[in-house]
């Protein structure tokens, strides 16, 4: 998805360039509380004038009769960077899987199909700036909007027979995301999307990767997360410059966490060797090796 940024990169990218309609203005000094705010109210608004048109599965400006967005959307509240943001989702089908995997985690990889607006004015929607009808990501690596809000949703069932993957009973909605859970003041780099664009995707979820293992020690990605904020790419138990869940070798002690497992069970978080620290498993204690 070449518009839908790693969120390292982005991060980069946030501390070079200069918020849109300001040249005296750094991105640090951006007021991301008030912007939250903001978003918010264009959001509501945007719901109140539209509809969902589920015969030719599209947004609309309300013409009369029909039930507004807002009255069927449900919503999340998402915290980034000590910033508060609701996140709005509708859910045309969760998914039926014959498989029930559950729900995928803000770290897992999916399998999708998506079609991304921005919301020009909460009156009008923008063509569609980036589209793909079957490609994986991993949703620690797109916009916050998506890792949060493909969570709602559960995939479908592959019944591809010598032809082209297809998939059926997948999880279909749209997600409503605040410009701070997406290109934020910078925009998109592209000029698709501009700084303090709010967004509007179409997705549909055809499979998963259940709880990926991003360094493949053993250890899900999601539950590389010592200090518990429920964010594993902010731990960084070595300080090496790479967060647990891309290190192979967490305590920095020279030997790789999946050969930190003591019990031979094939998960090495639940391994605690230390009696003068019990409660720390192996694979994040330098002292045993």
């Amino acid at each position: 998805m070449k518009k839908i940024n790693n969120i390292f990169a982005f991060a980069i990218i946030a501390l070079l360039i200069y918020s849109c309609g300001s040249s005296s203005t750094s991105i640090e000094d951006f007021d991301h509380e008030a912007q939250a705010l903001i978003d918010n109210d264009t959001l509501t608004q945007f719901l109140e004038n539209h509809y969902y048109d589920a015969a030719v599965d599209s947004v609309k400006v309300i013409e009369s009769g029909q039930v507004p967005l807002s009255d069927i959307v449900s919503s999340m509240s998402v915290t980034e960077n000590d910033i508060d943001y609701t996140l709005y989702y509708y859910i045309k089908n969760v998914g039926t899987p014959a498989v029930d995997k559950g729900y995928p985690t803000v770290m897992d990889s999916v399998f999708v199909k998506y079609y991304g607006q921005a919301i020009v004015t909460t009156e009008s929607l923008s063509t569609a700036f980036d589209s793909n009808d079957n490609t994986w990501f991993t949703l620690n690596g797109v916009i916050r909007g998506w890792a949060h809000g493909f969570t709602k949703f559960k995939g479908g069932n592959n019944i591809t027979n010598n032809g082209p993957i297809t998939f059926e009973n997948g999880g279909k909605g749209l997600l409503f995301i605040p410009s701070g859970l997406a290109y934020g003041n910078t925009g998109s780099g592209t000029g698709d999307v501009i700084a303090n664009e709010c967004l509007v995707f179409n997705i549909e979820l055809y499979d998963f990767v259940k709880d990926t293992d991003h360094d493949n020690d053993g250890v899900a990605s999601i539950f590389e997360d010592p200090d518990g904020n429920g964010d594993p790419r902010d731990d960084d138990t070595d300080e090496d410059g790479v967060p647990n869940f891309f290190d192979s070798d967490d305590d920095g002690d020279a030997v790789l966490t999946k050969n930190e497992d003591a019990n031979g069970d094939g998960n090495p978080a639940n391994d605690f060797s230390d009696p003068s620290n019990p409660t720390l498993a192996d694979y994040l204690n330098s002292d045993i090796k």
